[in-house]
């Protein structure tokens, strides 16, 4: 489900409505039942539809009139398995949500009035895996605009290792640019230029096989694609993508002129990791990135994401906290292929410096 989608679907848009909408736990189910079955339910193990037998104390538990088989309202969901109330649930998706800014899982215990921090962080990443579409799109292919693809280095500062020691996050991004309405509020504002679409990964490393292959999951072939003179980026064009290299030659001044929306989807990022998190691990970095991709995406939209991210999480997995802790959990991704590297071997010579008129005018 996204923004969109299942228009049916009541979401508030304030506090007082919230609690006017999911009062208990029952109103919760109601909510979850009709998501599921829009034209009423109807038992998945033998097809038939009805009323369906409920229970008071057990308000996620639906009973099937025909086959007496119970069907879980929770099952098949990032809560699947959850001793938490489904109104916590629904607190919690409503507070991430809406929430321009986010909500730590040390502030999500103290509003809620959980017990344990473990349970809010627990809380917070499975709807973090809820966060990624499973037929997630690929962005750009818009006339008019470009996508710009960059990457960069997130985390603090290493001491006492020696110098050029750290051990930074090496995330890859692709955003797409888009232009507002001449006259439009802002329109003088970097030029008119602003976000559309982004997609965050991380990255093992800044070869060809890596970046391209981001590229290649995060883009549709046939943008115009901008991005530095890396030499790893040499391939786009022959991969099917309008590729044109800018030479910063470290001025910041072509950094800002060429890309400068990537840019600042990177400062807003670390920004926000810093300021709501106060940093995060390396291994649950992704987790981070995938709930700023989601925000992001549907900052125009910041009540109907409410919506939207109870229908994502209806079909995803999402870890339990054993794998949590252990690492074992991979939280989702662009995925990044593993390609040929014989594709690479582009001079430095066919990458084009390409003045910003000529990009506006494609």
């Amino acid at each position: 489900m996204d923004v969109l989608d299942h228009g049916s679907l009541a979401f508030p848009r304030s506090l007082p409505e919230f609690q006017r909408l999911f009062p208990d736990d029952a109103a919760c189910a109601a909510y979850l039942e009709k998501s599921r079955w829009a034209g009423g339910f109807v038992c998945p193990p033998c097809q038939m539809g009805g009323e369906p037998f409920r229970f008071d104390n057990r308000p996620g538990v639906l009973r099937c009139r025909k086959c007496r088989k119970n069907t879980g309202l929770m099952v098949g969901t990032v809560m699947e398995r959850s001793h938490t109330p489904l109104s916590v649930w629904f607190w919690a998706a409503y507070l991430v949500a809406s929430q321009t800014q986010g909500m730590s899982a040390a502030q999500f215990q103290r509003q809620l009035g959980l017990t344990r921090y473990e349970t809010a962080f627990v809380i917070l990443h499975k709807l973090r895996a809820g966060m990624v579409r499973p037929d997630q799109d690929r962005i750009g292919g818009r006339v008019g605009e470009h996508v710009e693809v960059d990457e960069t280095y997130v985390g603090g500062k290493t001491h006492g290792e020696g110098r050029g020691v750290h051990h930074k996050t090496l995330v890859a991004a692709a955003v797409e640019v888009r232009h507002r309405k001449p006259g439009a509020a802002q329109a003088k504002r970097k030029d008119g230029r602003y976000a559309g679409r982004v997609r965050l990964a991380i990255a093992p490393d800044r070869s060809a096989e890596t970046l391209c292959g981001f590229v290649g999951s995060a883009v549709i072939q046939g943008t115009l694609l901008v991005t530095d003179d890396w030499s790893a980026y040499g391939s786009l064009r022959a991969r099917g993508y309008d590729h044109h290299a800018i030479a910063e030659c470290g001025d910041p001044d072509v950094a800002e002129e060429f890309l400068p929306i990537s840019h600042l989807v990177f400062s807003n990022l670390k920004t926000w990791l810093n300021g709501i998190h106060h940093g995060v691990s390396a291994k649950h970095l992704q987790a981070y990135l995938n709930e700023f991709t989601f925000r992001f995406n549907r900052r125009f939209y910041p009540f109907n994401a409410f919506r939207s991210l109870l229908g994502i999480a209806g079909d995803a997995t999402a870890p339990t906290y054993a794998e949590l802790y252990s690492g074992e959990w991979q939280h989702p991704r662009v995925s990044i292929p593993r390609q040929s590297r014989g594709l690479y071997n582009v001079s430095r010579s066919k990458r084009l410096k390409t003045p910003l008129a000529r990009l506006r005018a494609r």
